[in-house]
């Protein structure tokens, strides 16, 4: 989950296409901060650690607490409009999103489970709270299956196959083939591609980020898709996981330092 919270914060300066499209820039600086992105994925791991062999509903129904609990302690962190409406809900339904909100949030699915199968079904029951379209729960499932079949030992042609084969995406692009036209969008099916092949890009965990940067686009959220996959396949450096400790408030840190225990 590391991964995921320093993708957001590293890419959140970039956002909204205003980085320059280089690998090349500090890694760290004043507006390196978390963003919606963190806050929610912060929040669905909480709620999937409290029901670890509970049932379908009782895990959805305790998601749907903790994002609404999370989401109103952080009010301003950057949220789409129909999430941040579904935010103040007193009955919150889902609103059919194929938005990337679902696969940047899933990180903790992707740690918790001891087979790809029940992965992916928690994977899908994160993303249908709220993002129940098909896009929106394949978006879930694939970044959460990557995660998956990169901490099992997987290799990067197997994750790539396994992702084109199940979900369709097209994985045949280089990133500097990507990077000349992308642009700021925010569905999963011009969001999840784009940070996989990031990953399959990179050497090693800074370098998936430094590339995920340079896409630009969605920048905080495609960089934590492509940071949470990196995580499970190179790990975090101390002193990353150190400076984003240190940029997080006590309570989400508190979250972070519990699931990293349960993952080990």
């Amino acid at each position: 989950m590391y991964g995921a919270i320093l993708g957001d914060m590293i890419g959140a300066p970039y956002e909204f296409d205003m980085g320059g499209k280089t690998k090349d820039f500090p890694l760290f600086e004043r507006r390196s901060q978390f963003t919606d992105d963190s806050v929610m994925t912060i929040a669905v791991a909480q709620a999937l650690l409290d029901t670890l062999g509970q049932n379908s509903d009782l895990i959805k129904a305790t998601l749907v607490r903790s994002m609404q609990l999370w989401g109103r302690k952080y009010p301003y962190a950057g949220y789409g409009g129909m999430f941040r409406c579904w935010l103040t809900e007193n009955d919150p339904q889902p609103y059919n999103s194929f938005g990337n909100g679902s696969a940047m949030r899933v990180s903790s699915a992707g740690w918790l489970y001891d087979t790809l199968d029940e992965t992916r079904h928690v994977a899908r029951l994160t993303a249908e709270v709220t993002h129940n379209h098909p896009e929106g729960i394949k978006g879930a499932e694939a970044a959460a299956s990557a995660i998956f079949l990169a901490r099992s030992g997987k290799g990067k042609k197997e994750i790539r196959d396994y992702i084109t084969s199940e979900f369709g995406y097209d994985l045949s692009r280089t990133c500097d083939e990507i990077r000349p036209y992308y642009h700021h969008v925010e569905s999963c099916q011009q969001t999840v591609p784009e940070a996989i092949t990031a990953f399959l890009e990179g050497d090693d965990f800074e370098d998936v980020i430094r590339t995920a940067v340079s896409l630009g686009g969605d920048c905080d959220t495609l960089t934590c898709i492509a940071g949470e996959i990196a995580e499970a396949y190179y790990g975090v450096p101390d002193e990353l996981k150190k400076e984003c400790v240190r940029r997080l408030p006590e309570n989400m840190a508190e979250v972070l330092t519990r699931f990293a225990n349960q993952a080990q």
